[in-house]
């Protein structure tokens, strides 16, 4: 049986997409096979199909470490055909073949079951994006976070982690200072709540001061370098930051003083190699009290004719909001 897919391949020392017709055969042994219906574009996909070997080892290569569907066969004892599913992060779409193709095969131990009042298609307007904003609120709120301790931050904030995160806080009752390099799209962020638009260009720069006035409760980074370095010290006293991104450079510079003279902690934030208990929490959470009504508002649909081009956009920085992959 045949099936499409978009291939990542490697010709004369350079990488092309194409979208082309594979055999079931050619995915991997593992227990369960899913017919994906959707599936969702992140940075990590965008590494994937332009030849980043870090990312991904061997080529060709199907990408996507975001799927939602529907179970086609199984041999392990979790599930059963017809189960809806979802599928993030662990190796899928990494080296073994990801969601960018219309099926899936993966272990169980990588699958949550759908929650009753989460659709398939809205799953998958949260993706890793969302399961990583949700981790990161996650380990804020269990580190005593309340709306009542004042303003909180959201770098980044118009990518997909940063999008979902300030929606999250908004839901939950938090005032939020959006961190942004986009500030043209200060209407959109105050219409997903939030409270303050602040240029990422005043913060990203050189560590201004080991400690700097207080000013956030705590926050969600998404962006790390400069714009992290400056926000650990502009924290209050027993504040956390989640940290889960580095677009904005891999180096921190900072001191010990707001870890020893603040209490501050700061959290690193893994969505693909969560516990998968952890991730059925906040998938969970998605479908009850962390329900987003507006979550469909700022997605962009497409087939998989569409994706080379909206990895070229996300390549270059040019991307707003969340894209969806639709397969029939």
């Amino acid at each position: 049986m045949k099936y499409k897919a978009l291939v990542t391949s490697e010709e004369n020392k350079t990488f092309v997409n194409s979208i082309e017709k594979l055999d079931l055969s050619s995915l991997p042994e593992h227990d369960t096979l899913i017919k994906v219906k959707f599936s969702s574009l992140n940075y990590k996909d965008a590494l994937s199909a332009s030849g980043n070997k870090g990312v991904t080892r061997n080529y060709p290569h199907t990408p996507g470490i975001d799927a939602a569907g529907i179970i086609e066969k199984t041999s392990g004892t979790k599930f059963s055909e017809g189960d809806e599913v979802i599928v993030t992060g662990y190796d899928m779409g990494m080296n073994t073949y990801g969601g960018f193709g219309e099926y899936i095969k993966v272990p169980e131990d990588w699958i949550v079951k759908k929650p009753d009042n989460l659709s398939l298609s809205e799953s998958m307007a949260f993706g890793t994006a969302g399961l990583t904003a949700g981790l990161c609120l996650r380990k804020l709120l269990n580190h005593g976070l309340k709306p009542e301790d004042g303003n909180v931050f959201v770098s980044g904030v118009t990518g997909g982690v940063g999008i979902i995160s300030l929606m999250l806080f908004s839901k939950l009752g938090f005032e939020v200072s959006a961190i942004t390099g986009k500030t043209e799209q200060e209407d959109l962020l105050k219409t997903l709540g939030a409270k303050q638009i602040i240029d990422r260009n005043t913060l990203d720069v050189d560590l201004i001061a080991p400690l700097q006035k207080p000013i956030y409760s705590g926050g969600i980074d998404a962006v790390g370098g400069n714009i992290l370095s400056n926000l650990i010290c502009s924290t209050s006293q027993r504040s956390a930051i989640a940290c889960c991104g580095m677009v904005g450079g891999l180096n921190l510079d900072t001191s010990i003083f707001p870890f020893i003279l603040r209490g501050l902690t700061l959290f690193g934030i893994d969505s693909a190699e969560s516990l998968i208990e952890v991730k059925e929490e906040v998938w969970g959470n998605f479908a009850s009290s962390w329900k987003l009504s507006n979550i469909d508002e700022n997605i962009k649909d497409i087939d998989l004719n569409d994706l080379p081009g909206e990895i070229d956009k996300i390549l270059k920085g040019e991307q707003i909001g969340r894209i969806r992959i639709v397969y029939d």
